[in-house]
């Protein structure tokens, strides 16, 4: 993800009859999203719904948590009865990347001819592979987004590798969140020149910033807010952990989140002997996670390379704990850099390394001053940098772009 991982949503008001009007003189993107929307996308919510220059109409083949994201021009084709046996016979007989069906695309066409769009946007690069019948017949110029394993995942089979160079060749803009993923890209064939990059917006409006004060008997608060999944790092983070309470007995570590890894996590936590220290969440709506951002003194997230090839482009819930002016240890890994400053806005560590992170975690909580200030600077980058508002209008740009020609 990156998305923030730990969510459910966050409720967004309808539009009012005069914004209908206004939209309807606009032109038309196309936004074709599997499932509109899954509770970890909420970035892609907040990015769509908030444009001012264009109108969205959204084709998708399952419409889910509608109430939590509502959205007008909502259209639902479902995958084909057949898709089953489509699935097999492609990723297990043929060894290849799951692809519609040209009866598929030639439907598509003509829903994005009829919407009147004069763009397509496809979330995400791997749905793009899936795309790729229409893709070839596409009436309007086509925006791929990245998002991080999606551009890495199954690349050292030689049909998903080309079916995907075949996709970037196929693309008018591809939009990536980080340098990181846009080097990516060219590596597996990218035109350079099609490049964008696309940060993730954060709605600063609606974050309190907290300056943060070192506690003055030791009970540290650490937080990391993320999908208990490998590339995360949180077994790097409990490992740290232990040695930082080693130092401070009175210190805890909240884990907000949910995924698979929880029984191997709390297994390891056992291990460790943190039973008492550390806490397990679940699933947090926005509300709750950010009070969990402004109860915590630290935020953690050592992510690293998944076996698989996922990396993280940059983080929602690392770029909402430091627009609440957390300070952030996290790891040299994929786009985390171009967000966080070493000793400046965060402080990085080697991925896999819990007692580098440990070393950084106990350097700074020894310096008050340091980490008060690191705080601030948190906060003040991510409004330079990660603003929603202008993220959105440098998407509307890229609409604009890619429609000019």
């Amino acid at each position: 993800m990156t998305e923030t991982d730990t969510t459910e949503t966050e409720n967004e008001p309808a539009p009012s009859q005069e914004e209908v009007l206004r939209q309807s003189s606009l032109p038309t993107v196309a936004s074709y999203i599997v499932t509109f929307l899954k509770p970890e996308m909420l970035h892609v919510y907040r990015q769509i719904s908030r444009l001012k220059r264009w109108r969205t109409v959204v084709f998708c083949q399952k419409q889910e948590n509608s109430r939590r994201f509502p959205m007008r021009n909502v259209f639902v084709l479902p995958k084909p009865l057949t898709h089953q046996l489509r699935r097999f016979w492609q990723k297990t007989i043929k060894d290849e990347p799951i692809t519609i069906y040209r009866s598929e695309a030639r439907r598509l066409r003509k829903e994005i001819i009829e919407s009147d769009a004069k763009v397509l946007h496809v979330y995400f690069g791997h749905i793009g592979v899936h795309l790729l019948p229409l893709l070839e017949i596409s009436p309007v110029p086509v925006i791929v987004s990245f998002h991080g394993a999606d551009a890495q995942v199954d690349m050292d089979k030689p049909k998903h590798r080309a079916a995907m160079q075949r996709m970037l060749e196929l693309a008018k803009l591809l939009l990536v969140r980080s340098e990181s993923l846009a080097e990516r890209l060219v590596a597996l064939g990218a035109a350079r020149e099609k490049i964008r990059i696309q940060r993730t917006g954060i709605p600063l409006r609606e974050i309190t910033f907290t300056q943060r004060v070192a506690p003055k008997n030791g009970a540290w608060h650490c937080l990391q807010a993320s999908r208990l999944i490998a590339k995360k790092g949180l077994s790097t983070s409990l490992r740290a952990f232990a040695e930082f309470a080693a130092r401070y007995p009175k210190a805890t570590l909240t884990l907000a989140g949910g995924g698979p890894l929880l029984n191997d996590l709390w297994s390891l936590v056992l291990k460790l002997g943190l039973q008492k220290r550390v806490k397990f969440t679940g699933f947090l709506s926005q509300q709750e996670l950010r009070l969990q951002y402004a109860n915590a003194h630290l935020f953690l997230h050592p992510s690293e390379m998944g076996e698989d090839g996922d990396q993280e482009g940059v983080p929602n819930s690392m770029l909402e704990a430091m627009a609440c002016g957390l300070p952030i240890i996290a790891t040299n890994h994929g786009g985390i850099p171009e967000a966080v400053e070493h000793g400046v806005s965060g402080l990085l560590v080697p991925e896999r390394d819990h007692l580098a992170l440990a070393g950084e975690m106990l350097a700074l909580t020894s310096k008050p001053e340091r980490y008060t200030a690191m705080s601030v600077a948190a906060a003040q980058r991510v409004e330079k940098e990660f603003n929603l508002k202008v993220t959105v209008a440098a998407l509307e740009g890229f609409y604009e772009e890619a429609a000019a020609d």
